[in-house]
């Protein structure tokens, strides 16, 4: 009786995790950030697995390098500018090499659907000297993701396996079968002072075995079945990979397509091989030019970005528009559906009762203050109306910009404002220099207990790991106080007139501060609802001031304003800016 075939729609994040335990990973690491979040979410669910959030990249990506010396196949997953964090230990992780395999997910975001840049992270694996793997579609995620740790161990090297939004989120007919693939040695944990311990001796060796391992990287991209030929009817061809591949086969089907799945280092032998009967060489792929560069550097006539942008998410009316400059496609082969219709724009906003519209309120009629802010849900108290934010770089940036900040101009106030998830992340150091430093600053430690904006993952204080575990949560308190920090307040929010009294107090002392806002998500662990609030018609004199807390839940019609109480938390805040007494009530009052 033959072993049963399991067919599922599944994401390409899914099938990651899948494709990481039936490739026997037993270990995993990494921080949220979409579009990678979901691939731990589902692979803790696995049995006889470690699946565990770190407080920031660099932190998960060294956990899983130290289980793979430890003997385990393991991973770290993190979107792309998360590698910018973790680049230390992989630029050296390259040096060292693995024991049982070793894979990091980086899961790069064209388009910037929710990321402050849009880099290209295929720039990583020539930079380290590593191998690159792209899959095209879910199944391919899966299929990649095994086949990675094979290449890791094979060439004692880390692998980096490159997703992007579209790929990890998209939804496609994944086909397999339950059993998982065992390494095929049993590994203990290595201790092997001149691989693993880079002093300058030993980098000085371990760097000549990584350019031979780089040639012979070069020479098995030639022969691996995952870069592979698609013979067509056309006398030109395309070169491409990743989610563009799909886009180049829908609009020519009948083209000759070199598919590339293992895409650094490039197989270079193999479309020369692919172009030497052929008119010309067209490289369709997202971001940068790549491929293009790195088979024009092997001598290979292609053209590329000349037809396509080098910014932005592909999606079929770009590429098909790219196909045209190029002359080898005519007609619109797409099928155009709503022909002149736009979709409504839907700016971000905060949710109803989230705990950070009253912080933005209140700092936004201050006027003589510089706000350096930071990556999280609270990023939107930078729009219309709260605008309560003049810089947002990367993550824990806010607190070391405000030290320079406050440090050498005497204009203005300096407010650095950071969530609990982003502190932990990279804002402890950053605290510390103020500290050390005698920065003249108030930093506000948004503690919503909660990483919110990628889907409400636990953080060091929140008190559970990745599995639901209890534990003692780390409380930024009692942190900042160990630091040094003599000036620390924690505050509910909610309660609007001592928060206001207590951020202005702050301002306007001399001095290093710390704010602590202890309100929870609104959404975490479930959505938070209380009594909602009302208008008056007759009390409500349409001044408009509620407007400026920028809440979902507020309309103004025949100017009144107007409370969704399915949307309202009963949080307050409008009723608290509201200059007339009674105007806003809890339902129950009105």
């Amino acid at each position: 009786m033959g072993l049963k075939i399991i067919k599922k729609i599944l994401s390409g994040n899914q099938a990651i995790s899948i494709g990481a335990y039936k490739g026997n990973a037993r270990f995993a690491s990494g921080y949220p950030g979409t579009p990678s979040s979901e691939i731990l979410e589902h692979f803790k669910n696995y049995p006889n697995v470690i699946a565990q959030w770190a407080p920031n990249e660099k932190a998960g990506l060294e956990a899983a390098l130290g289980a793979s010396i430890a003997g385990v196949r393991s991973f770290a997953t993190m979107k792309h500018v998360g590698l910018n964090v973790a680049a230390d230990p992989l630029m050296t992780a390259s040096y060292t090499g693995v024991n049982a395999g070793f894979v990091v997910v980086s899961a790069d975001d064209p388009g910037m659907h929710s990321s402050q840049n849009e880099q290209d992270n295929r720039r990583y694996a020539k930079f380290a000297k590593v191998p690159l793997i792209e899959p095209s579609d879910p199944y391919e995620a899966m299929a990649f993701m095994q086949y990675a740790f094979v290449v890791s161990e094979k060439f004692d090297t880390p692998v980096i396996l490159r997703s992007t939004t579209r790929i990890s989120h998209s939804l496609g007919v994944v086909q397999f079968d339950p059993r998982t693939l065992d390494n095929e040695k049993e590994l203990s944990l290595a201790k092997d002072f001149k691989k693993y311990v880079m002093i300058p001796a030993n980098a000085i060796e371990r760097h000549r075995v990584v350019i031979d391992r780089l040639a012979k990287l070069k020479e098995f991209s030639n022969q691996t079945p995952i870069n592979k030929l698609e013979k067509g009817k056309t006398d030109f061809g395309i070169v491409t990979s990743s989610m563009a591949y799909n886009y180049v086969k829908e609009l020519i089907p009948d083209a000759n397509i070199f598919k590339v799945g293992f895409s650094y280092p490039m197989p270079g032998d193999k479309i020369r091989e692919f172009a030497k009967d052929l008119n010309r060489v067209i490289v369709v792929e997202e971001l940068e030019p790549f491929m293009e560069e790195e088979l024009k550097i092997a001598g290979i006539e292609v053209e590329g970005k000349k037809y396509f942008p080098e910014n932005g998410e592909f999606n079929l009316d770009i590429v098909e528009e790219g196909l045209k400059k190029a002359g080898v496609i005519r007609e619109r082969a797409t099928t155009v559906y709503f022909d002149g219709f736009e979709l409504p724009k839907r700016p971000p906003a905060l949710c109803p009762g989230c705990p950070h519209r009253p912080i933005f309120d209140i700092l936004h009629s201050r006027k003589d203050v510089f706000i350096t802010g930071d990556i999280g849900c609270y990023t939107l108290g930078c729009l219309p109306p709260l605008s309560a934010m003049h810089t947002t770089v990367c993550m824990g940036a806010s607190i070391s910009m405000g030290v320079g900040a406050s440090k050498v101009q005497k204009e203005d106030k300096v407010v650095a404002i950071i969530g609990d998830s982003t502190f932990f992340h990279t804002g402890i150091q950053p605290l510390i220099d103020a500290r050390i430093n005698g920065a003249n600053l108030t930093v506000i430690i948004l503690d919503n207990r909660i990483t919110a904006m990628t889907g409400g993952q636990p953080d060091p204080g929140s008190g559970f790991t990745l599995k639901g575990e209890e534990v003692n949560p780390i409380r930024i308190y009692e942190l900042a106080k160990a630091i040094g920090i003599e000036r620390v307040f924690e505050i509910d929010q909610y309660d609007y007139k001592a928060t206001k009294e207590l951020i202005n107090r702050e301002i306007d002392t001399d001095a290093l501060s710390v704010i602590i806002p202890t309100r929870p998500c609104v959404l975490a662990p479930k959505r938070i609802k209380d009594r909602p609030l009302v208008v008056i018609p007759d009390k409500c004199v349409g001044c408009k001031r509620c407007l400026r807390i920028a809440c979902p839940a507020i309309d103004f019609k025949n100017n009144k304003a107007i409370i969704d109480e399915f949307l309202c938390t009963g949080c307050e805040v409008c009723k608290n800016v509201c200059p007339v007494e009674g105007a806003i009530v809890h339902k129950e009052e009105k």
